[in-house]
C-alpha cells in the first residue's frame, strides 16, 4: 500500500464557475436555458411515449448528439471539445491549489522520509474531452468523465456515439478504482477482491470535494470509510448556500465554504490542513509499524 493522499474533485460548479458546456453554446449561438429545458423534459417524454426509463445524469449527451445530427453543432468533435476547455473560467485559486498542496507534502522533510504524496483526481458526469483541454491537466493524476466516439457526418468527423458514461452513482466506482490503484495499474479489475493492506489509496486518505446533493453517493462512501468531505457554494448564491448547509445538517459533509481556493480562504486552509493532518497520521502509523516490527536486542542470560 502506498502512502498516498487522494483529493477527489467534482468539476462543474466545484472547480468551474458554471458548466463546462457553456462555451459550446456560446460558440454555436444556442440558448443554453432552452437546451437544458429540453433535456429535463426527456425522461418524461420517453416514459410517456415508449415506457422507457433514461439516466437523468447522462441523457444530455444524447441531446448533444442529436444537435450534431441536426446540424446545430455541425463540426463538434473531440478535438473541438478540448478547445472549449481552454475557455472555461475556474474559481480563484484553481489550478494553483493543486500544485501547492502537492508541494506542501512533497517538500516537508518529515513526510519525505515515508514517501507520502498528494494526488488530485477529477470525477465528473461531464465530457472528458473538455476537461482534457483545461489547464488543470498538468496537475491531476487521473480523470473520469463521459467519453464520446467519433464518426463521419456530411464529410466531417463529429461525435456520433456514446462511449463511456459516468453518472452520480457510478462516481463511487471511480472512487473504488482510485482505492485499488486502477489509474496507475490498469491491469487491476475494480471488481477483483483485494485485501485492504494491498489497496493503493485507503478510503481514510481521501478527501472528496463537490457542490451539491447529486454527489451524495460519493460523499457517503468516503464519509463512512473514514475520509473527509467538503462542499462548495458560489459567492452570494443563497440557494446554493442553503443546499450545502442542509448537506451538513444531514451529516453528508464535514464542512463547506465559498468557492474561492486562494491562500488564506476557508477552502484553502481547510483542504491544506486536512491534507497535512492525514500526512501526519500516516507518518505516525509508519513510525509505529517500524517500531513494532523491530525485535528486541538479544542479551546474555545470567546463570
Amino acid at each position: 500500500m502506498a502512502n498516498i493522499i487522494a483529493v477527489i474533485w467534482d468539476f462543474d460548479k466545484t472547480l468551474v464557475d458554471g458548466y463546462m458546456q457553456d462555451p459550446i453554446f456560446q460558440h454555436y449561438g444556442v440558448d443554453s436555458k432552452q437546451f437544458w429545458r429540453e433535456v429535463h423534459q426527456l425522461p418524461g417524454k420517453y416514459m410517456a411515449e415508449q415506457g422507457v426509463r433514461v439516466n437523468r445524469d447522462t441523457i444530455y449527451l444524447n441531446h448533444f448528439l442529436r444537435y450534431v445530427r441536426e446540424g446545430i453543432f455541425p463540426d463538434l468533435n473531440n478535438e473541438k471539445l478540448k478547445s472549449f476547455g481552454k475557455e472555461l473560467h475556474f474559481y480563484p485559486g484553481i489550478p494553483e491549489i493543486f500544485e501547492k498542496t502537492k508541494r506542501q507534502i512533497a517538500e516537508n522533510p518529515l513526510f519525505q522520509e515515508y514517501d507520502i504524496k498528494v494526488e488530485h483526481y477529477i470525477v465528473s458526469t461531464g465530457m472528458m474531452a473538455v476537461i482534457q483541454g483545461t489547464s488543470v491537466m498538468d496537475y491531476v493524476d487521473g480523470v473520469w468523465g463521459c467519453e464520446l466516439i467519433e464518426g463521419e457526418l456530411n464529410g466531417r468527423t463529429v461525435i456520433a456515439e456514446l462511449g463511456y458514461t459516468i453518472d452520480n452513482t457510478s462516481k463511487t466506482r471511480a472512487i473504488f478504482e482510485i482505492n485499488k490503484g486502477v489509474p496507475k495499474h490498469p491491469e487491476i479489475d475494480v471488481n477483483s477482491k483485494m485485501p485492504a493492506h494491498l489497496r493503493r489509496v485507503p478510503f481514510e486518505n481521501m478527501i472528496y470535494i463537490a457542490d451539491g446533493p447529486s454527489d451524495i453517493p460519493a460523499f457517503s462512501l468516503v464519509n463512512k470509510n473514514g475520509g473527509a468531505t467538503f462542499a462548495i457554494y458560489p459567492k452570494g448564491d443563497l440557494a446554493a448556500f442553503r443546499q450545502v448547509e442542509q448537506l451538513r445538517k444531514d451529516g453528508r459533509i464535514h464542512i463547506y465554504a465559498e468557492a474561492d481556493y486562494r491562500e488564506g480562504t476557508t477552502a484553502y486552509m481547510w483542504i491544506s490542513n486536512k491534507i497535512e493532518e492525514f500526512a501526519e497520521r500516516i507518518r505516525q502509523n509508519e513510525k509505529k509499524s517500524i517500531t513494532e516490527s523491530i525485535s528486541s536486542v538479544p542479551v546474555h542470560l545470567e546463570d
